[in-house]
């Protein structure tokens, strides 16, 4: 009897679980992101040296916008609104007439209002220089990760999270008559030891759960049909997939219709971890969405993300985390510092990659600006409300993301 409980003890012992989750675009967290963002664009194209921190709020039909903008842009109150129901129906809150006014979000609906002042001029002496160096825009923290558990160097439950919610969210935007758009999804890793965990090795999905809004006449059992079709295409890898061997749960509460701000309030910058890591690494003391490109809290998080992914690609280490720290109007940055968490290859440590990092990449805002063109947001390199629906790293198309320096990282293995 006492063998017998050792070995179902053992049993159970042999699973070591991680999960990440995923909001859509449609989410009223994300919703707030992307006009934020849809701002920092405009004001950027229309006057590059636009300095930017705003916020948006999003609670049932009322949108507002708040903070400090300095700006040469002719921007007027009406503009803002134009774009704030622009960036809606992008989102796909176009007036969906399958989904009633009381169920969802339309924009003929919509109440914007626009709160926004001058940014104090005692930050600005800071941030401007009469050098021509830009200053931080703030103090903080940010932390880049990289792993060598997927393609894309990104950890791979926020990885699969991410393919799930793009397939349901880009069918919902092809069917506007069978699901809305506020989506999340999740996913659990199984990685069977912690050693394996720690050692980049995931074995299998284990869970994975979708939650999506459908039409009334919709019955839960087809919707679950759809959504599992959806999870079967959304490209999951079969090497950690088999369907019949995960737990699913879609809408586990059953069905639900009404969504949107109607019936969840959105704030920008509270999806932090669903922006970055999906919590396998420290996140920084601000959000992205927002702000304009000498906020460290967004271009800090982008070339700490750059460092790490190189050490990573560069097969330094299977993992890394970069830290970096500013202070509110000093270029420099008052730490940086590299952490393989035990698998840096054997001929390095730590200290000889921070000291690398420190030595060879100036880190200020201008050289981070120079490098990922941080002030140019356009269609066909990125725009910022793009990066804030999809995430603030992790896909190839990013600046931030180029592996451009790779030979620059393999010199210290040889």
């Amino acid at each position: 009897m006492e063998n017998k409980r050792m070995e179902n003890k053992m049993k159970k012992q042999q699973q070591y679980l991680f999960t990440s989750e995923v909001v859509s675009p449609g989410h009223p967290d994300k919703c707030a992101d992307i006009i934020a963002d849809s701002i920092v664009d405009k004001l950027l194209q229309d006057d590059p040296l636009s300095r930017v921190a705003s916020e948006v709020f999003v609670a049932g039909k009322n949108v507002i916008i708040g903070g400090e903008v300095t700006t040469h842009s002719k921007i007027t109150t009406q503009d803002y609104k134009n774009l704030v129901l622009g960036a809606l129906a992008k989102i796909g809150y176009n007036g969906n007439p399958y989904f009633s006014k009381t169920q969802c979000l339309h924009p003929d609906d919509v109440e914007v209002q626009v709160l926004l002042n001058h940014q104090s001029p005692d930050i600005s002496q800071g941030v401007d220089r009469d050098s021509g160096e830009t200053g931080a825009g703030d103090q903080g923290i940010m932390f880049g990760y990289a792993t060598s558990e997927t393609r894309t160097y990104m950890p791979s439950a926020i990885v699969f999270a991410r393919m799930l919610c793009d397939e349901v969210y880009n069918f919902a935007l092809a069917n506007p008559d069978k699901l809305g758009v506020d989506i999340k999804t999740q996913v659990t890793m199984d990685y069977i030891t912690k050693a394996n965990f720690e050692n980049c090795k995931p074995q299998k999905i284990h869970t994975i759960v979708v939650s999506a809004p459908c039409v009334e006449s919709m019955d839960i059992k087809e919707l679950r049909a759809l959504i599992k079709d959806l999870i079967s295409k959304a490209g999951l890898p079969e090497s950690v997939f088999n369907i019949d061997d995960c737990i699913i749960h879609i809408n586990p509460t059953g069905k639900y219709v009404s969504h949107s701000s109607l019936h969840d309030s959105g704030l920008t910058g509270r999806k932090l971890i669903v922006d970055s890591f999906g919590g396998y690494a420290p996140i920084g003391g601000g959000a992205q969405s927002s702000k304009d490109y000498t906020k460290v809290d967004r271009s800090g998080l982008y070339v700490a993300r750059y460092i790490a992914k190189h050490i990573v690609a560069a097969k330094l280490a299977k993992k890394a985390i970069v830290q970096i720290s500013y202070a509110i109007g000093v270029a420099k940055p008052t730490s940086v510092s590299v952490d393989t968490c035990g698998t840096c290859v054997t001929n390095l440590n730590d200290d000889i990659l921070s000291e690398f990092v420190m030595e060879n990449f100036s880190l200020t805002p201008n050289w981070i600006t120079r490098k990922f063109n941080l002030d140019q947001p356009k269609v066909g390199t990125f725009l910022y409300a793009d990066v804030a629906a999809q995430g603030q790293v992790g896909k190839d198309s990013y600046p931030w993301e180029k592996l451009d320096e790779l030979e620059v990282f393999k010199e210290l293995n040889k």
